[in-house]
Protein backbone atom coordinates (compact mmCIF):
# COMPACT_ATOMS: atom_id res chain seq x y z
CA UNK A 1 0.00 0.00 0.00
CA UNK A 2 1.15 3.17 -1.04
CA UNK A 3 0.29 6.70 -1.90
CA UNK A 4 2.61 9.24 -4.49
CA UNK A 5 4.35 11.38 -2.47
CA UNK A 6 3.43 14.14 -5.43
CA UNK A 7 0.02 13.42 -4.45
CA UNK A 8 -2.17 14.24 -1.07
CA UNK A 9 -3.66 11.57 0.83
CA UNK A 10 -7.15 11.50 0.20
CA UNK A 11 -9.20 11.10 3.01
CA UNK A 12 -13.27 10.24 3.66
CA UNK A 13 -14.73 10.57 6.71
CA UNK A 14 -18.20 8.68 7.68
CA UNK A 15 -19.23 10.30 11.39
CA UNK A 16 -22.84 10.61 12.03
CA UNK A 17 -22.01 13.88 14.44
CA UNK A 18 -22.17 16.82 12.53
CA UNK A 19 -20.06 19.25 14.52
CA UNK A 20 -18.00 16.16 14.98
CA UNK A 21 -17.70 15.61 11.49
CA UNK A 22 -16.97 19.11 10.06
CA UNK A 23 -14.73 19.49 12.75
CA UNK A 24 -12.62 16.78 11.23
CA UNK A 25 -13.24 17.55 8.10
CA UNK A 26 -12.24 21.04 8.16
CA UNK A 27 -9.15 20.23 10.41
CA UNK A 28 -7.99 17.27 8.02
CA UNK A 29 -8.35 19.34 4.79
CA UNK A 30 -6.22 22.12 6.04
CA UNK A 31 -3.45 19.70 6.60
CA UNK A 32 -1.08 19.93 4.11
CA UNK A 33 -0.39 16.50 2.19
CA UNK A 34 -4.36 15.80 3.44
CA UNK A 35 -7.25 16.17 1.43
CA UNK A 36 -11.07 15.24 2.11
CA UNK A 37 -12.54 13.98 -0.41
CA UNK A 38 -15.64 13.07 1.04
CA UNK A 39 -17.65 13.54 4.43
CA UNK A 40 -20.95 11.07 5.16
CA UNK A 41 -23.04 10.59 7.63
CA UNK A 42 -24.07 7.01 7.67
CA UNK A 43 -23.26 3.53 6.41
CA UNK A 44 -25.67 4.11 2.98
CA UNK A 45 -24.15 7.19 2.51
CA UNK A 46 -21.10 5.88 2.34
CA UNK A 47 -21.42 2.27 0.75
CA UNK A 48 -23.20 4.79 -2.71
CA UNK A 49 -20.06 7.32 -2.71
CA UNK A 50 -17.08 5.52 -1.44
CA UNK A 51 -16.00 3.95 -3.91
CA UNK A 52 -12.83 2.02 -4.90
CA UNK A 53 -10.25 4.38 -6.24
CA UNK A 54 -12.11 7.67 -4.75
CA UNK A 55 -9.73 7.95 -1.06
CA UNK A 56 -6.58 6.55 0.35
CA UNK A 57 -7.91 6.48 3.96
CA UNK A 58 -11.49 6.10 5.26
CA UNK A 59 -11.64 7.71 8.87
CA UNK A 60 -15.00 5.82 9.92
CA UNK A 61 -16.96 6.10 13.17
CA UNK A 62 -17.64 2.66 14.93
CA UNK A 63 -21.38 3.79 16.09
CA UNK A 64 -23.33 4.84 13.17
CA UNK A 65 -27.30 5.26 13.30
CA UNK A 66 -27.46 2.91 10.18
CA UNK A 67 -24.54 0.21 11.15
CA UNK A 68 -21.19 0.64 12.52
CA UNK A 69 -17.83 1.49 10.83
CA UNK A 70 -15.93 -1.90 11.60
CA UNK A 71 -18.57 -3.93 9.11
CA UNK A 72 -18.64 -0.35 6.77
CA UNK A 73 -14.80 -1.38 7.01
CA UNK A 74 -14.40 -4.78 5.92
CA UNK A 75 -16.53 -3.92 3.13
CA UNK A 76 -14.65 -1.40 2.03
CA UNK A 77 -11.62 -3.28 2.66
CA UNK A 78 -13.00 -5.62 0.18
CA UNK A 79 -13.70 -3.92 -2.82
CA UNK A 80 -10.46 -1.45 -2.71
CA UNK A 81 -8.03 -3.94 -0.23
CA UNK A 82 -5.34 -0.89 -0.58
CA UNK A 83 -7.60 1.35 1.70
CA UNK A 84 -6.21 2.50 4.71
CA UNK A 85 -8.92 2.32 7.86
CA UNK A 86 -8.86 4.43 11.00
CA UNK A 87 -11.69 3.56 13.61
CA UNK A 88 -13.24 6.17 15.77
CA UNK A 89 -14.96 5.41 18.90
CA UNK A 90 -16.32 7.29 22.22
CA UNK A 91 -15.67 3.87 24.20
CA UNK A 92 -12.72 1.78 24.39
CA UNK A 93 -13.01 -1.05 21.65
CA UNK A 94 -9.59 -1.20 21.03
CA UNK A 95 -9.61 -5.06 21.18
CA UNK A 96 -12.37 -5.01 18.19
CA UNK A 97 -9.49 -5.32 16.29
CA UNK A 98 -8.49 -8.61 17.02
CA UNK A 99 -11.56 -9.72 15.19
CA UNK A 100 -11.54 -8.88 12.13
CA UNK A 101 -11.91 -11.53 9.65
CA UNK A 102 -8.94 -12.53 8.22
CA UNK A 103 -8.34 -10.99 4.83
CA UNK A 104 -8.77 -7.60 5.97
CA UNK A 105 -7.00 -7.53 9.03
CA UNK A 106 -3.70 -6.20 8.53
CA UNK A 107 -3.81 -1.91 8.41
CA UNK A 108 -6.18 -1.03 10.59
CA UNK A 109 -6.06 1.82 13.09
CA UNK A 110 -7.68 2.64 15.80
CA UNK A 111 -8.04 6.27 17.85
CA UNK A 112 -10.79 7.25 20.92
CA UNK A 113 -12.26 10.35 20.78
CA UNK A 114 -11.90 10.87 24.79
CA UNK A 115 -8.59 10.00 24.70
CA UNK A 116 -6.96 11.03 21.60
CA UNK A 117 -8.44 13.75 20.13
CA UNK A 118 -5.32 15.71 19.70
CA UNK A 119 -4.92 17.37 15.73
CA UNK A 120 -1.06 15.50 16.01
CA UNK A 121 -2.49 12.28 16.95
CA UNK A 122 -4.96 12.04 14.15
CA UNK A 123 -2.86 13.07 11.46
CA UNK A 124 -0.49 11.03 12.45
CA UNK A 125 -2.47 7.70 12.24
CA UNK A 126 -4.25 9.36 9.00
CA UNK A 127 -0.72 9.17 7.56
CA UNK A 128 0.01 5.44 8.58
CA UNK A 129 -2.76 4.72 7.40
CA UNK A 130 -2.67 5.62 4.17
CA UNK A 131 0.68 3.69 3.69
CA UNK A 132 -0.84 0.36 5.40
CA UNK A 133 0.53 0.36 9.18
CA UNK A 134 -1.57 -0.51 12.14
CA UNK A 135 -1.69 2.67 14.89
CA UNK A 136 -3.39 2.24 18.15
CA UNK A 137 -4.52 4.71 20.86
CA UNK A 138 -1.57 6.07 22.90
CA UNK A 139 -3.43 7.07 25.75
CA UNK A 140 -4.73 3.34 25.75
CA UNK A 141 -2.23 1.53 25.20
CA UNK A 142 -0.58 3.43 28.48
CA UNK A 143 -2.88 1.75 30.87
CA UNK A 144 -1.98 -1.95 29.42
CA UNK A 145 0.08 -4.28 30.70
CA UNK A 146 1.05 -7.64 29.80
CA UNK A 147 -0.57 -10.98 30.87
CA UNK A 148 1.37 -13.34 32.29
CA UNK A 149 2.82 -15.97 30.55
CA UNK A 150 2.37 -14.33 27.43
CA UNK A 151 5.22 -13.38 24.94
CA UNK A 152 4.53 -10.12 25.70
CA UNK A 153 5.95 -10.42 28.98
CA UNK A 154 9.07 -11.89 28.45
CA UNK A 155 9.66 -8.49 26.84
CA UNK A 156 12.13 -6.34 28.60
CA UNK A 157 11.25 -3.35 30.16
CA UNK A 158 12.89 -1.26 27.48
CA UNK A 159 11.64 -3.47 24.50
CA UNK A 160 8.19 -3.16 25.67
CA UNK A 161 8.36 0.81 25.91
CA UNK A 162 9.77 0.43 21.96
CA UNK A 163 6.77 -2.11 21.22
CA UNK A 164 4.27 0.13 23.00
CA UNK A 165 5.61 3.10 21.19
CA UNK A 166 6.03 1.48 17.73
CA UNK A 167 2.32 0.63 18.13
CA UNK A 168 1.47 3.93 18.46
CA UNK A 169 2.66 4.99 15.13
CA UNK A 170 6.14 6.62 16.16
CA UNK A 171 9.07 5.80 13.75
CA UNK A 172 12.80 4.65 14.94
CA UNK A 173 13.53 8.02 14.95
CA UNK A 174 10.47 9.36 16.60
CA UNK A 175 10.47 6.71 19.55
CA UNK A 176 15.12 7.03 19.65
CA UNK A 177 13.70 10.79 20.76
CA UNK A 178 10.95 9.91 23.18
CA UNK A 179 13.15 7.24 24.82
CA UNK A 180 16.59 9.40 24.49
CA UNK A 181 18.60 6.72 22.27
CA UNK A 182 20.16 6.30 19.29
CA UNK A 183 17.89 5.00 16.15
CA UNK A 184 20.58 2.13 15.96
CA UNK A 185 19.57 1.21 19.56
CA UNK A 186 16.17 1.52 18.86
CA UNK A 187 16.33 -0.88 15.84
CA UNK A 188 18.31 -3.58 18.21
CA UNK A 189 15.67 -3.26 20.46
CA UNK A 190 12.93 -3.76 17.71
CA UNK A 191 14.67 -6.67 15.75
CA UNK A 192 15.00 -8.49 20.15
CA UNK A 193 11.26 -7.90 20.36
CA UNK A 194 10.51 -9.36 16.91
CA UNK A 195 12.59 -12.41 18.30
CA UNK A 196 10.64 -12.86 21.32
CA UNK A 197 7.58 -12.77 19.49
CA UNK A 198 8.06 -15.04 16.98
CA UNK A 199 7.45 -12.24 14.13
CA UNK A 200 8.77 -12.62 11.05
CA UNK A 201 10.61 -9.83 9.63
CA UNK A 202 10.17 -10.23 5.79
CA UNK A 203 8.91 -6.47 5.03
CA UNK A 204 6.50 -7.86 2.30
CA UNK A 205 4.74 -8.91 5.39
CA UNK A 206 4.70 -5.44 7.59
CA UNK A 207 5.92 -6.54 11.04
CA UNK A 208 5.30 -3.62 12.67
CA UNK A 209 1.31 -4.52 12.40
CA UNK A 210 1.87 -7.91 13.69
CA UNK A 211 3.71 -6.36 16.52
CA UNK A 212 1.14 -3.75 16.92
CA UNK A 213 -1.76 -6.46 16.83
CA UNK A 214 0.48 -8.78 18.97
CA UNK A 215 0.55 -6.34 21.92
CA UNK A 216 -3.36 -5.75 21.64
CA UNK A 217 -3.74 -9.41 22.10
CA UNK A 218 -1.29 -9.93 25.01
CA UNK A 219 -2.15 -6.91 26.82
CA UNK A 220 -4.94 -5.90 29.19
CA UNK A 221 -6.13 -3.11 31.50
CA UNK A 222 -4.02 -2.41 34.53
CA UNK A 223 -4.96 -3.00 37.73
Amino acid sequence: MSVPTADPVRVAVVEDQPLFRSMLERMLDETPGLHVVAALGTVTEATRVLRPGLAHVAVLDIDLPDGNGIALGVTLRRAQPDLGILLLSAHDAMDLLLDLPRDVAAGWGYLSKTSSTSEEVLVAAVRAAAVGETVLDPALLERMTPRAGSAVARLTDRQYDVLRLLAAGLSNAGIGTRLGITEKSVQNHVNAMYATLGIDTDPSRNPRVSAALRLLEETGPSA
